[in-house]
Formats: structure tokens, sequence, C-alpha cells
């Protein structure tokens, strides 16, 4: 940031008054910016035994695998957020079940929230940030093809309670030096 979004005069990088940090900060109207950890929301979404995964039509990671996920939009709850990239990335209607897994990766100042989903319908293709949008069963999944380690990990544990026949909601910190 150079400018301030409020007074448009220049802004300067120091610890204001009361603070820990450094934050842009405008010398003229005294405003502080506050750059904040951005927040991505999306589902596992299941039909019957099989997973809905979209390939990424977009960078970072374009034409690997991935869960359908984005960024929170500005007035809506996360599982409106997780429908919603459903819905845009795979044209997919889904039904929110329950809260899944979150993941602080800090690293790069993201909060991921993932949610278990059901597809209402075998209605869907690929949205414009998609290529492909495919069911995979767990023996499919293109596993060296997934764009994140935070999919591979959520998909290594859906397909782990499946079996078990649970789906405890858990935390999880993503080392920053593995993909």
């Amino acid at each position: 940031m150079k400018f301030c979004p409020r007074c448009a005069q220049p802004v300067v990088r120091r610890i204001p008054e009361g603070d820990h940090l450094i934050r842009s900060v405008c010398e003229s109207c005294n405003l502080v910016h506050y750059d904040n950890p951005r927040m991505i929301v999306g589902c596992v979404p299941v039909w019957e035994d099989r997973v809905l995964l979209c390939r990424r039509a977009i960078h970072p990671r374009r034409g690997y695998w991935t869960l359908p996920a984005g960024f929170l939009e500005n007035g809506e709850t996360t599982r409106q957020g997780a429908a919603r990239e459903t819905l845009e990335e795979a044209n997919a209607r889904v039904e929110i079940e329950s809260f899944y897994r979150l993941f602080d990766l800090p690293h790069i100042h993201q909060i991921y929230v993932f949610f278990r989903a059901r597809l209402l319908d075998l209605d869907f293709s690929p949205g414009a940030e998609s290529l492909e949008t495919r069911l995979f069963a767990e023996a499919q999944i293109p596993w060296d093809d997934l764009a994140f380690r935070t999919m591979k990990l959520t998909l290594e544990d859906y397909f782990k309670d499946r079996r078990e026949g649970t789906y405890p909601p858990l935390d999880v910190n993503v080392d920053p030096g593995a993909r």
C-alpha cells in the first residue's frame, strides 16, 4: 500500500502507538491500515462413495485437481461461501452438512475452512475457473496431481473417516515447507 484509501496521502510503514507490528499508517489522517489473513472456504462434495474435484483453469497450480474452494466474500457466512464456490467452480449445488477441517497457514497469510457437503444432483460442469469436473472414488483420486497440500490432507482424512464412520472436526497446522 502506498496511498491511504481515505485521504489519498502517502502512507508509511511503522509500528503505530499501542501496537507491536509494522503497519501501513497514514501520517495525514492517522488511519492505520491492517493487512490480515485471507480466508479460503470450500467443501468436500460427495455423491455416494465419490468426491467431486475440479481441475484448475487458473494459476497457481493450473491443471491440478482441487476441491472446490476460494476466498470468502464480505457479507457471507463460511457455509454460504463454500456453497457459492462449489457453484462457481463446478456448477454444482450442495447441501452443506457440517464443519470438517480448519487449516492455519500463517506463512502465506491464509486460513482454510472446509465443510462436508452432499451433492444435490449430478448436474455439474466446469465453471470459469475449472478445466474439468469429475467424481472420484478413493482409488481414483489423482493423488500426485492435487493442487495443494491442504486438499490432499482433507481428502486423506475424509476417506479414513468415512471408513471409520465418524467425521471429527479437526484444526490442522500445515508445515510451511511442504506442498
